[in-house]
């Protein structure tokens, strides 16, 4: 939806029946043109139309009545498509089609010149080309040249030069092109529609001592959800009480279900398993995660991918350049080498025929719209055709170290003490860390809790943050210091070699050391590691092996950093990084390379993910920046979707290039028939028609990628 059509102002409805791109644009004017209606908006990927003002449903339809479009609210339940074969618009093709095999009957048995058969034929052409006939006279009118003028300026020409049999085959074969591709977008748009039934319309509420069934419209944030096994979830909340495991697949694409109990954020469209549990509500229906995602996806399948873009600014010229390719073809042999008129208007409306822009203008968006929704279901939410595109042109990834590549969750590994027991200075030191903000401190507390120590009852004082350094307190009156090892090489002039041998050894682990000391000596050494994630190494190999370079950036110690960066294999560590400096990295990244992404957990890392070309944020399910900021949003807290994501693009550019090569390609061959006399209506259609035909099935071979 574009800024100036603003949630607060604009209802949106569903629309059923486009059957083009351009069909779409024209409802969008027509609705324009509604009497208090401010603006309007076509959707035709989502196939919605979102309106500022007031309207009826009724003048909606009026507005798409050219070509039989029905309108419903959005909120409406979904009505059931009638089946493809049963579609109106598709009965009208075969009436025509039986005419006109009845009229090809008639002409064999009585003679071509008898009027029945042209009779039939004409009749064929009126009912199966009635819409196209509206909508190319209209364009014709107007001196707009699209694939409905084309079409229209041949069949009217075959008819006046007495081909009644080749225009019946033209508008029967053009109305079997144009089923199929509002098949394939029907196809596509399935994509989305899956994702709105996943969540039940109603859910069982308890209000004081009374439960009751209400629908989802209806429940206000802080009532109280209950689910039983085997139900699914119809709003976002947090578990006030009971334990249960969900299957999550339907947000995050991990089939894997994850084990929810008290205080756990759950999510509206997931499958409660086991358990029994009650839910306080945090979230209106229209702002759940699952919500979001529903209007991420139809957002990115209304903007116009780059090739998009130049595919529609092609077709602007190109189809005037073919009308006046076809009337050259017509006029200059008669006029200037004695050609034979009939002959050469036959040759100039089939140039017409061939010209046809269909599958050239459809070669984009059935790709682009079908791989979006795909990456949806698979817990992938791609923000638009733009990000699409540019993921699959990627030559870098940078990963954020904490919390990306490692769970963010540091752990004690290693605990070196000198001189006391060890208990005595874990809780010293975590007596000392309870002040502090660092992450580094709580891995100390954990341990201290996980040893049962009671470092709490230990009296501090005078508690000093030492900036970028560490942190220092008095104990029983005794200074203590905890802090990195430079701090206690200020502090003692240096540190004696078999101690820093030790911390060495324990950084070249990829483990962050903490030191415990005094002024005048240390006393113990305490090792601290992030825990790698177990798909980390997996998903950097495939990476790497799809030809992406991958780069850690993390504000860890360069020994520390590189450890990691071996254990996972990223090909290039830069260590040492403020989030400042991270930002200047991807800039002089993009200068080298053009085509990075950025990959972070879509807080911290924000001024990073926006100035790469592709951010793609982690763990995006129940976090409202994740959604808003990034570019992408791996759904799922896991990295396994990355080598996807980018396979998928690879392809969907790979499809797109050979859909326009192919539909450019078959038409320039078939012009070429033009030269000696060759090219007949029959080639035209058959070269038109097979051309979208192959290049809708092409798009949709995306359904079929999986992780």
């Amino acid at each position: 939806m574009s800024e100036s059509l603003t949630k607060q102002d604009v209802k949106a409805y569903r629309v059923q029946g486009f059957s083009c791109a351009g069909c779409a644009k024209t409802f969008e004017n027509n609705v324009k043109k509604i009497q208090g209606v401010e603006d309007a908006e076509v959707n035709f990927g989502a196939s919605k139309v979102y309106v500022k003002g007031q309207i009826t449903i009724e003048e909606l339809e009026k507005a798409g009545s050219f070509e039989n479009l029905k309108v419903r609210d959005e909120k409406e339940q979904k009505v059931d498509h009638e089946p493809f074969w049963k579609q109106k618009e598709n009965i009208k093709v075969y009436i025509s089609a039986i005419l006109l095999l009845v009229s090809w009957f008639l002409g064999k048995q009585l003679g071509e010149e008898n009027f029945l058969p042209t009779i039939g034929y004409a009749l064929s052409i009126l009912i199966g080309g009635y819409t196209l006939f509206i909508k190319g006279l209209r364009n014709l009118s107007r001196l707009q040249f699209d694939m409905n003028t084309l079409m229209t300026i041949a069949i009217i020409g075959a008819a006046i030069i007495g081909e009644w049999m080749e225009g019946a085959t033209v508008v029967i074969l053009f109305a079997i092109s144009e089923a199929l591709e509002r098949y394939s977008m029907d196809k596509a748009r399935q994509s989305i529609e899956s994702l709105m039934d996943i969540a039940p319309k109603e859910a069982l509420i308890r209000r004081g001592n009374q439960e009751m069934s209400i629908h989802v419209d209806d429940i206000e944030i802080d009532d109280m959800m209950i689910v039983k096994p085997g139900q699914k979830l119809a709003m976002d909340g947090t578990v006030l009480k009971g334990t249960s495991t969900l299957n999550q697949a339907a947000i995050t694409g991990e089939s894997v279900p994850v084990t929810k109990t008290v205080d756990d954020e759950v999510f509206a469209g997931t499958l409660n398993e086991e358990g029994l549990l009650e839910i306080s509500v945090t979230k209106r229906v229209e702002d759940t995660t699952l919500s979001k995602i529903i209007h991420l996806v139809e957002e990115a399948q209304a903007e116009r991918a780059p090739s998009q873009a130049f595919v529609d600014k092609f077709a602007k010229y190109y189809t005037p350049a073919i009308v006046i390719l076809a009337i050259l073809i017509a006029v200059i042999p008669p006029l200037f080498i004695g050609g034979d008129w009939n002959t050469w208007v036959y040759q100039g409306l089939a140039a017409l025929v061939v010209g046809c822009p269909c599958a050239l203008v459809v070669s984009t968006p059935v790709a682009v719209v079908t791989a979006i929704g795909n990456a949806a279901k698979n817990g992938v939410l791609i923000k638009g055709g733009v990000y699409l595109e540019e993921t699959g042109n990627l030559k870098v990834i940078a990963f954020d170290k904490t919390g990306t590549l490692t769970r963010g969750v540091p752990t004690v590994t290693d605990v070196v003490t000198y001189s006391r027991s060890e208990d005595e200075l874990i809780t010293i030191t975590a007596a000392i860390e309870k002040g502090s903000q660092h992450p580094l401190a709580s891995a100390i507390i954990r341990k201290a809790e996980e040893k049962g120590l009671y470092y709490n009852d230990i009296a501090m004082e005078e508690f000093q943050s030492i900036t970028g350094k560490g942190i220092k307190a008095k104990i029983n009156h005794e200074t203590y210091y905890v802090g990195s090892p430079s701090l206690f090489e200020e502090l003692h002039n240096q540190i004696e070699n078999d101690q820093k041998e030790k911390i060495t050894s324990l950084q070249t682990a990829g483990k962050t050391v903490m030191v415990l000391g005094t002024e005048t000596e240390i006393l113990a050494f305490i090792a601290v590691a992030d825990e790698i994630r177990e798909s980390s190494k997996e998903v950097i190999s495939q990476l790497n092996h799809l030809g992406v370079e991958t780069v850690m950036l993390t504000g860890d110690n360069q020994r520390t950093a590189h450890a990691i960066g071996q254990q996972v294999g990223v090909v290039d560590v830069e260590a040492g990084l403020l989030p400042e400096d991270k930002l200047t990295f991807i800039k002089e990244l993009r200068e080298k390379h053009q085509q990075v992404a950025m990959v972070g957990d879509g807080v911290n890392d924000a001024p990073a993910l926006a100035a790469s070309t592709v951010g793609v944020a982690m763990g995006g399910a129940g976090t409202d920046t994740a959604l808003e900021t990034a570019d992408i949003a791996l759904m799922s807290d896991e990295l396994n979707k990355l080598p996807y994501t980018v396979q998928l693009s690879r392809k969907v550019l790979m499809i797109i290039k050979q859909n326009i090569t192919f539909s450019l390609g078959i038409k320039a061959v078939a012009l070429l028939l033009v030269v000696p006399g060759w090219l007949t209506l029959w080639i035209a259609i058959f070269a038109d028609m097979g051309a979208t035909l192959l290049v809708t099935l092409n798009s949709l071979r995306l359904l079929r990628i999986k992780k």
